[in-house]
């Protein structure tokens, strides 16, 4: 059943904010965020419910956001409705290949970390993979930053492409990048600056070696979030606007086909300031392929 509702939230948020409604959306997302860390609070410690309380708080955060989302089924603004229709495979096959590479995102996030963990654990141990485990942590942060932008853009993409607005289509692309870029240089600066200070907020018992390694890994490995952030609006482009083979290529790229060789690769000569540098690499390899798949599109539309 939990299931169930994290797979209609996701969906629904995404339709509310595709028809006209993005502020009701935000909302929704929001309350289901911040109700799962107060019913965390609240089932585990003032009723001492456990890992259940938690469980059950977890499972109760989507349902949350879906009652806040039926509002929208009562307004002015909704314009989509449950109707009788006919399967169209041909249609079907279009969703699944323009929602292939959010899926391999998804995926792929965890199982780069089980393979980075089981490098950095032959290389250093538990030690390594905690340090690991406090840079991906952040990793996962920074990276929702960027999809965020990436999915404030994906109705207004998708809206003029639908007009054939191309010059709106690259100055949306462009804004998106220049927002990017701009908080890809505050974020790194601010890690420069305060890496050992975060990593200490992880390291309670204070840890020497875990301290040196995390603060190395935390400037080394973000070293790749203005590529990062490239490449997950680059590929929000390519969907929004039904090309959906450039947005597999990155999705797959940095996802399997680069990053889990580059890890082995550079681990194996460099050691951990190789399993370091295969996240940047990777996500700059890919970010010239995107750029290279980018002008390809572009001079297709003009022979069109």
């Amino acid at each position: 059943m939990t299931l169930t509702a994290f797979m209609a939230n996701d969906t629904l948020i995404c339709f509310v904010r595709n028809d006209g409604n993005p502020k009701l959306s935000m909302i929704a997302m929001l309350t289901g965020s911040f109700s799962n860390i107060i019913l965390d609070y609240i089932f585990i410690f003032p009723l001492n419910m456990g890992i259940f309380g938690a469980v059950l708080a977890t499972g109760l955060a989507p349902v949350i956001s879906l009652v806040v989302l039926s509002r929208h089924w009562f307004t002015k603004q909704n314009q989509f409705h449950l109707v009788r229709a006919n399967p169209s495979f041909r249609l079907t096959g279009t969703i699944i290949s323009l929602g292939i590479p959010s899926f391999i995102a998804e995926m792929a996030s965890g199982i780069v970390i089980i393979v980075f963990n089981a490098i950095i654990l032959n290389l250093q141990g538990n030690i390594g993979v905690a340090a690991y485990g406090v840079v991906a942590n952040l990793s996962l942060v920074v990276i929702s930053i960027y999809t965020g932008i990436a999915q404030g853009t994906q109705p207004i993409l998708s809206r003029v492409y639908g007009y054939g607005e191309r010059d709106s289509q690259k100055q949306i692309l462009k804004y998106a990048l220049k927002t990017m870029l701009v908080i890809s240089c505050g974020i790194y600066l601010f890690l420069l600056l305060s890496a050992s200070p975060i990593v200490s907020v992880f390291n309670s018992e204070q840890n020497v070696q875990l301290q040196q390694i995390a603060v190395t890994g935390l400037k080394l490995y973000f070293t790749a979030i203005p590529f990062v952030g490239f490449n997950i609006i680059l590929s929000a482009y390519f969907t929004s606007t039904e090309k959906a083979l450039p947005a597999q290529t990155i999705s797959l790229s940095r996802g399997f086909l680069i990053i889990i060789p580059m890890a082995f690769f550079l681990s194996s000569l460099l050691e951990m300031t190789g399993v370091w540098l295969s996240f940047p690499i990777t996500e700059c390899f890919v970010t010239l392929t995107g750029i290279a798949l980018y002008i390809k599109s572009e001079k297709g539309k003009k022979n069109v």
